[in-house]
This record gives C-alpha cells, sequence and structure tokens, in this order.
C-alpha cells in the first residue's frame, strides 16, 4: 500500500484516514471555526418559532435549511422565509423539490434505491430543478440545497456564465452519499460551496477529508430515527478541532425523518437542541470561535 498512499500524497490527497487528528488551520473568511445550522425547517411558523426560541436562548444561528423542496412552498412562504432570514440575519437554504422522492418512479423506495441517494432521473428533471432554483431566486433566496452532482455541475456553469448571479450558494445534501476525501475533493472541484458527508464518518475519516479540502464541512451532531437517531454532542468540540471550518447541524433528533414537517412547538425543541450542543462547546472547547450572524455569507 506504501506506493498507493504515496501517489495520493502527490496529487494532494491526505494518504489515509488521520488518526493523529490534525487541529484544522483553516477556517471561515471572517476566522472563525463553526457555525449552527438548523435543518428540517418547512415552513415559515416554523422558521419563526425556531429564531424566536433562539432569542430567549440567546444563541445566534448561521443557517435554517428547508429540506422538502422548493416546489411545496407557495410564492407567500418563500417571501416569508426570506423576509425572516434578512431580520435575523441568518442564510436560508432552500432544497431543490424536484428529486428522486418526488419522482415518478419507484426506485428511491426500493431496497436498492437506498443505496442510489436522492439524484435525478432524466433530463426534463434537470431543467425542472433549474426553473425550482430561478423561481426561489426571483423572491431573494440566494443558497440551494442539491441532491445531484449533475444537477451541481450545470448550475456551477450557470453561476460562472451570469446565468444566474455569482453570489449564489450550493450546499450538497448527505444523501448524495459521499464520504471519502477524493468525493469531497469531486464535489468541490464541480462547483460546491460546502458539502454535507454521511453522517456517521468517525473522526479520522473527518479529519482526513479536511485535508483534502478547503470548503466548509456540514456535520449532523445527532439525526432523526430514520437515519439511525444517533446523537454526537460529546464529539463536537473535536468536530470543530479537526474539521473547521464547519455548519453544525442541530436538531435533527426532534424529527422522525428528513422531510419532517416540523411543527412550531417542534421547532422549539430544535433551539433546544443548539443550546445543548452549545453547552458542550463552552465547557469543552472554550476557545472554540463562532461566527456572529451580522458575519454571515
Amino acid at each position: 500500500m506504501k506506493e498507493t498512499r504515496k501517489y495520493l500524497t502527490k496529487i494532494g490527497l491526505p494518504s489515509g484516514d488521520k488518526y493523529d487528528l490534525p487541529t484544522s488551520a483553516k477556517r471561515f473568511t471572517d476566522g472563525a471555526q463553526y457555525r449552527f445550522e438548523v435543518p428540517g425547517i418547512q415552513s415559515p411558523a416554523a422558521m419563526k418559532a425556531l429564531l424566536e426560541e433562539l432569542d430567549v436562548y440567546n444563541i445566534p444561528i448561521h443557517r435554517v435549511t428547508q429540506t422538502k423542496g422548493i416546489m411545496l412552498l407557495s410564492d407567500n412562504d418563500i417571501k416569508e422565509m426570506v423576509a425572516l432570514a434578512k431580520q435575523w440575519q441568518v442564510d436560508l437554504v432552500l432544497a431543490i423539490g424536484p428529486r428522486a422522492t418526488y419522482d415518478t418512479s419507484p426506485s428511491v423506495l426500493s431496497s436498492e434505491g437506498q443505496r442510489m441517494g436522492l439524484r435525478l432521473r432524466g433530463q426534463e428533471q434537470i431543467v425542472r430543478a433549474i426553473e425550482d432554483v430561478k423561481r426561489a431566486l426571483s423572491f431573494g433566496c440566494n443558497t440551494f440545497l442539491l441532491y445531484d452532482e449533475g444537477l451541481l455541475w450545470v448550475l456551477d456553469q450557470m453561476r460562472k456564465q451570469n446565468e444566474i448571479p455569482s453570489n449564489i450558494k450550493y450546499k450538497i445534501s448527505a444523501h448524495t452519499g459521499h464520504g471519502n476525501p477524493c468525493s469531497a475533493k469531486l464535489l468541490e472541484s464541480l462547483g460546491a460551496d460546502s458539502v454535507n458527508p454521511v453522517r456517521d464518518l468517525q473522526l479520522p475519516m473527518l479529519a482526513s477529508m479536511r485535508q483534502a479540502i478547503d470548503i466548509p464541512i456540514d456535520l449532523h451532531t445527532e439525526n432523526p430515527a430514520s437515519s439511525g437517531g444517533f446523537i454526537r454532542h460529546y464529539e463536537v468540540p473535536e468536530m470543530i478541532r479537526v474539521t473547521a471550518p464547519l455548519y453544525l447541524k442541530t436538531g435533527g433528533s426532534v424529527a422522525k425523518t428528513h422531510g419532517w414537517d416540523t411543527t412550531a412547538t417542534e421547532a422549539k425543541q430544535r433551539a433546544k437542541q443548539v443550546s445543548l450542543v452549545k453547552r458542550i462547546i463552552d465547557v469543552y472547547y472554550t476557545e472554540a470561535i463562532s461566527s456572529p450572524k451580522a458575519s454571515i455569507g
């Protein structure tokens, strides 16, 4: 294996998982190591309840992510969520709606489909996905959750060629199923602005991924029941140290599934989960640096 490891190092990749857990010197543009993200917020009412409850805890978050898809939001829903994002100075991430779960094919619901991820089937779905993005752009959203590498490539081409604004950002979902440094490097080269690897990567694996890419890594600190339901709060300080810059995706354990319709009450429960993770950071990694709200972007 020595020659293989040597070659990987030659092309700028780690030679293996980093069991020595080196400290990452990489940072967000404002110098921060970590930011908070709350996923699974599907409506304006849930978003407002979440943000108001976080004010009670006096904890700023930096991203709110809707996961069911833009196509399931009304125009007024999008406008309201964009307005809330501006008021609370958070980045609103909307999921591109035409994905495998809404297609006419039953493949994604089969045992084989569980291994396929939520990628798009056919060029018409690509066209529809781009239309989804254009619609949300018209109402002021500029960050999008993607489930397909080909769509990422096309949208990056559009961004480079000024077909859509150059400040648009693309976040890659864990449901694409990537879990190694080479895949993360590929996604970065295709235009990803952050990447969410599969949820169960261990710290040496995450440390090796950080060695390969510069973009933020999005990490689940907890998971809905459909993704195993496991909670990693006590690992968060080391996650920050070895994988910075990263988004801590928190509150997922409140939900049963990825596309769960979070109620206002459940949104407040997600806010409590953020406070629990923040306590762990404050106790066990007091020097960790988070972004203030005003620095998001």
